[in-house]
């Protein structure tokens, strides 16, 4: 063949792996309502940006190679908002988008060279599980393992990975696996999808029950956020990869910061009741903070108790987690810790800075609490906080009580700079509480017990107010509210020191999963 018939040919192969799994099955996969895996990479990616690794692999079954263009992975290189991204996506046109050993591994070796090369990886999952008979025997299960690569990533780059249609088996893996999640409504999350699980277990379950997005988001707290369809999605992951550098040993990325924050701090005298059981959305507080109003939550359902989110403060990343007196009077329970302890991992990883705001009466407690192994679960919170090396910022809105106030990041937990609203309570337990328990049989016997109770109360109240601690040294300061986000900005800057708040990444291989 000449070098025109070899071009000719070249290119007659190339639009053939285009074509995916057949227009059949493109028209299905567009019945659903789902795009197909290369136009999903096409609008997560800046446009023309896509440069295609593997177009011409197939299957290495013989006989197969023409039923399986790609091998059902769709993998390469692109841009999201200039920046270099590694991606791979399941083709659920080419047999349900069940793995071969061909496709397999030209999407570990797109991964472990985004890792090398400092690129964030996307992972956009829809798939059916391993390819049988592929897998079947010594042979093949051999062949298809994950191998280690997965357990060394170290969180050296962001790592995403979406969820949708069907997904088992290997855009499970990537989720478990992954920094961020996000799952559209409608799909299904599990290891195995229902009728295997019949089959195998004579055990009857929807889609929905066995891995739909509210189980996940409430129950599991497996994804990150719920996308109501595909460009949601696809919106989400952009929107979480501008808040992250693109790499370990890199700062985040700084825009420009909100001219008109200061002119709405005059809020805070308002969003706050003075009365300490009272509740208020302490969204609001933080959405008066941060630039532009705007808070990127994470695992938003899983105990609303707990908000952990992603936000600017003069243009710099920050990550704030803040108890939500609006949820459970902001008592954290054993789900609320595991989400603030993966919510450290990923800030100390990749150098974002962390912003703590108190305002709870301590942790949930219970039956229930203990079954899920509550102390153990408070002393993994503890563990991340003390290996957490970016600077820290602890602020006391209203009431920081117990062992709770230990996790918030108070006294003597490491943080850069701890601080006081005038009207903070902080204590073991609230005044109302420890008087039943210190004064409980004096008040009952005395002869006017409620003038007593309330004398008792009024001097626990001046004993946990700020004043004491701050007379001390305990806490750096006790600041105007008023002032609160211009003090965070300074006390930023100053902890960021000389390398500009690189962190020591002692949690980089903290498992993503709890």
């Amino acid at each position: 063949m000449g070098i025109q018939e070899n071009i000719e040919e070249l290119n007659r192969r190339k639009e053939t792996a285009l074509k995916m799994g057949g227009e059949k099955k493109l028209d299905l996969q567009r019945s659903r309502g789902l795009l197909n895996a290369r136009e999903r990479i096409t609008q997560l990616l800046d446009p023309g940006s896509f440069f295609e690794i593997g177009a011409l692999t197939h299957s290495d079954i013989p006989g197969m190679e023409a039923k399986t263009p790609a091998d059902g992975k769709i993998d390469g290189f692109g841009t999201i908002n200039g920046r270099q991204v590694g991606v791979s996506a399941n083709d659920v046109t080419v047999l349900a988008g069940a793995g071969g050993r061909v496709g397999h591994k030209k999407a570990a070796g797109i991964m472990t060279r985004a890792i090398e090369k400092g690129f964030p990886f996307v992972n956009l999952g829809e798939a059916g599980g391993a390819r049988i008979p592929d897998i079947q025997g010594s042979d093949g299960m051999s062949s298809m393992t994950i191998g280690s690569r997965s357990g060394r990533r170290y969180r050296r780059v962001p790592m995403v990975a979406t969820l949708a249609g069907d997904c088992f088996g290997d855009p499970s893996w990537m989720a478990a696996l992954a920094d961020f999640v996000v799952q559209i409504k409608g799909s299904c999350f599990a290891v195995s999808g229902p009728r295997v699980l019949e089959i195998a277990t004579n055990e009857k379950v929807s889609s929905e029950e066995l891995g739909g997005w509210k189980l996940h988001a409430t129950v599991t707290g497996q994804i990150d956020q719920a996308a109501d369809d595909e460009a949601d999605c696809l919106r989400i992951v952009r929107e979480f990869l501008s808040y992250l550098p693109s790499h370990a040993n890199e700062l985040p990325p700084v825009t420009a910061g909100d001219a008109e924050a200061a002119g709405r701090q005059a809020r805070l005298l308002t969003l706050i009741p003075e009365r300490s059981n009272q509740s208020y959305d302490m969204a609001l507080v933080l959405k008066t903070l941060v630039d532009h109003e705007t808070i990127f939550q994470l695992k938003p359902d899983f105990d609303p108790s707990v908000i952990t989110c992603l936000a600017r403060i003069d243009g710099q990343t920050v990550g704030i987690i803040a108890n939500q007196p609006s949820r459970f009077a902001g008592a954290m329970g054993p789900d609320g810790c595991d989400k603030c302890t993966s919510f450290i991992c990923l800030c100390d990883s990749f150098n974002i800075p962390l912003l703590f705001l108190h305002d709870t009466p301590g942790f949930f407690v219970g039956k229930e609490a203990e079954r899920k192994r509550m102390p153990g679960k408070i002393i993994n919170f503890i563990e991340a906080l003390s290996s957490a090396t970016v600077p820290k910022i602890s602020i006391i809105i209203r009431k920081s009580y117990g062992m709770a106030n230990c996790n918030m990041c108070g006294a003597n937990m490491g943080a850069d700079f701890l601080y006081a609203w005038p009207g903070a309570d902080i204590s073991f337990m609230g005044p109302e509480v420890a008087t039943n328990v210190v004064f409980g049989a004096k008040i009952m016997a005395s002869e006017n017990p409620e003038a007593m109770r309330a004398q008792a109360i009024a001097e626990l109240k001046l004993a946990s107010a700020p004043w004491r601690a701050a007379g001390l040294g305990l806490i750096d300061d006790v600041i105007n509210p008023l002032e609160t986000r211009k003090i965070i900005i300074t006390s930023l800057a100053l902890a960021r020191g000389r390398n500009g708040g690189l962190s020591e990444r002692l949690l980089a291989n903290w498992p993503t999963t709890f």
